[in-house]
């Protein structure tokens, strides 16, 4: 009895101090810790200060950095124009680099681009650089935003500024033509295997982004903390960003969905109408369903934002260059003259080739050409072993099949 009494004494004592101790470790947590992405003399967004203390606790495994946030964006396309936007007007210090001089003091001076999205006025707190030692020995994390073809030879050159347990989120989608590799591979092979890795991927357009128009994309990582630091420094009431570990499955529809677009853009080229369209577009989804699942990608990672959702974007947005690049395709004009009349990158061109020699070597079966007809024959297409009518009469001239045949293969 006395016992029960004694414990019943000291147990709120213990409970007092439980508690006071988590508060403050929370206290600390939140000023410093890179899962907010906040200096510690910013305030809070509102959604974050209503965590309860066991989020704040799982929010990050990693120690908080010793200095405020900062983000180092490579690359200074309009993509990664638009991602350092997104950091930079939460009040993140961001450094954009870039390749030329004049480009970088126009960012600084005036605030704007003088060659790409030259409308927009760039958030203060957002700088440019030429020098990779500027930017990237400091930076808390590193955005990837190179495209894939050039992403090797670039890291080569930079990697060496970046320290080894620095994370690098990658915007950057598509199959390198010599060795076949997604960007994670890629990645791994020039900055190491030890260093966490995360790659962003959705219907996201640069400018709208920039806009601030509504926009989602979904944060992959096989760390799904640094998943959840990822979406939380980059969220706000616009840029909405949600996670997943399935690497893989992110990274087979940020590639496959360029193809699809191109045969979209060709099909709208050739004035064949909706139905086609929407047909077109649909089965080229169950093209990258089917190859998701023989590389071990989750379906619902096809059906979410990186999948589908990065699709319908691509293949009806006006703003897409790959639909745009298909389109002029259909209207007759060859590659070299399109390729010749514009600086844009449409990254479905290299990867449509690359994807298909990725899909012999990795996918067993007979007759691959008939399980993936649009990839092989969008691919057929730009080789120029068929125009494009050709191709799209030929897909619709394949044998009889179920809808949804046996996927295991």
């Amino acid at each position: 009895m006395k016992l029960c009494r004694l414990l019943l004494f000291i147990i709120p004592f213990s409970l007092v101090e439980l508690v006071r101790e988590v508060s403050s470790f929370n206290a600390a947590y939140r000023d410093f810790s890179p899962a907010f992405g906040r200096p510690s003399n910013t305030a809070l967004p509102q959604r974050q200060r209503h965590l309860k203390s066991s989020q704040l606790c799982l929010a990050s495994t990693t120690p908080p950095p010793p200095y405020p946030v900062r983000v180092a964006v490579m690359g200074g396309g309009n993509f990664g124009l638009a991602l350092a936007t997104v950091c930079a007007r939460q009040g993140i210090p961001t450094t954009l680099l870039v390749r030329k001089q004049d480009i970088a003091n126009s960012i600084n001076s005036n605030h704007t681009h003088p060659e790409k999205m030259k409308e927009f006025v760039f958030p203060h707190t957002l700088r440019a650089t030429t020098d990779p030692e500027e930017c990237l020995p400091d930076a808390t994390y590193i955005i990837h935003a190179v495209p894939v073809q050039y992403s090797r030879i670039f890291l080569d050159s930079v990697k060496d500024h970046i320290p080894p347990t620095t994370p690098v989120l990658s915007g950057s989608k598509g199959i390198e033509t010599a060795s076949l590799g997604f960007m994670a591979d890629i990645l791994k092979q020039t900055l190491g295997n030890e260093r966490p890795y995360a790659f962003l991927s959705g219907p996201s357009f640069a400018k709208e982004i920039c806009d601030g128009v509504a926009t989602a994309v979904v944060i992959a990582s096989e760390d799904l903390l640094l998943a959840r630091d990822l979406a939380s420094l980059l969220s706000d009431d616009s840029f909405r960003c949600f996670t997943t570990k399935d690497v893989m499955g992110v990274e087979i529809g940020g590639a496959v969905k360029n193809v699809i677009a191109l045969a979209a853009g060709m099909c709208e080229g050739l004035g064949l109408g909706t139905n086609a369209m929407s047909g077109l577009v649909t089965r080229g989804c169950g093209e990258m369903r089917r190859l998701g699942l023989t590389l071990g990608a989750r379906p619902s990672t096809i059906a979410g934002l990186s999948g589908v959702g990065d699709t319908f974007g691509t293949c009806f947005g006006p703003l897409s260059r790959n639909r745009k690049f298909g389109y002029r395709l259909g209207q007759g004009e060859t590659m070299e003259e399109i390729l010749a009349s514009t600086s844009e990158v449409a990254e479905g061109v290299d990867t449509s080739i690359a994807l298909v020699n990725f899909i012999k070597i990795k996918c067993k079966g007979y007759r691959l050409d008939l399980k993936f007809p649009i990839l092989f024959g969008i691919a057929d297409i730009l080789e120029g072993n068929l125009t494009p009518d050709e191709g799209l009469k030929g897909i619709m001239n394949l044998p009889f099949v179920m809808e949804n045949f046996d996927e295991r293969y």
